[in-house]
């Protein structure tokens, strides 16, 4: 007789079942190959990226436009400035968008740490470049004691680094969506890419060599609201 299953313990060919509440992404095929079928909450979830602007925010539409219903969303060090017209056209309520701009590293990580304590959001996403494996945990630890859903947004390059992130999704663009792969879930391993069209992604075919290098290009100098380009990409 086969031993009784115990919470919280998978076998390695199998998908982890978690008792924590996770969120459909909106995208079936993504969903499938995810353990709990959706962005799990009170983790830390790792967006890795060619670059910005390649629809990583897209692929959160579906879930931050349900959280923003009734819940908070925090915008912390993002490249671009945020854009309400766009977020509106999303789903998303603009006024439950909180955008938080640090001056440095430093004070984003300990803003993010707090926002995560606090469990005043829904939902929080950080942009960074360079964070380390010490401030990983931390944040990994607050998403836990918390009931919010936390994305990292970081270069493609981490991916060769360690990290306590129980999901990380390593993203590249593609004709008319995104590529992507799945570099570490709580499961087997995944061998096959994952396309997600998004049709608001340009239909031009991207080069061989910018579908696989791994240079972060810098984000924009700031400018004015106005003609400022949207976040939400």
């Amino acid at each position: 007789m086969a031993p009784a299953a115990l919470p919280n313990v998978w076998r390695a060919s199998e998908l982890a079942r978690s008792r924590l509440p996770s969120i459909a992404t909106g995208h079936t095929d993504l969903d499938r190959e995810l353990p709990d079928s959706g962005w799990p909450r009170s983790v830390l979830t790792e967006l890795l990226l060619l670059q910005h602007g390649i629809g990583e925010l897209q692929l959160l539409k579906s879930a931050l436009a349900s959280l923003s219903r009734h819940q908070r969303i925090a915008l912390v060090q993002p490249p671009y400035i945020p854009h309400a017209m766009a977020a509106i056209a999303w789903g998303l309520d603009p006024s439950r968008l909180i955008w938080i701009q640090p001056e440095n590293t430093a004070d984003a990580l300990w803003c993010t740490e707090q926002l995560l304590k606090s469990n005043g959001c829904g939902a929080v996403l950080l942009w960074q470049r360079d964070v380390r494996n010490e401030h990983l945990r931390r944040l990994h630890l607050a998403a836990q004691c918390s009931e919010t859903w936390f994305w990292l947004l970081r270069p493609l390059a981490s991916a060769m680094e360690p990290s306590p992130a129980p999901l990380r999704l390593a993203l590249r663009p593609a004709q008319g969506g995104t590529l992507i792969e799945i570099v570490k879930r709580r499961g087997p391993a995944a061998d096959d890419q994952i396309f997600i069209p998004l049709p608001d992604m340009p239909s031009r075919r991207y080069s061989v060599e910018t579908d696989h290098a791994l240079i972060i290009q810098p984000a924009p100098t700031a400018v004015a609201l106005t003609s400022a380009a949207p976040v939400l990409v």
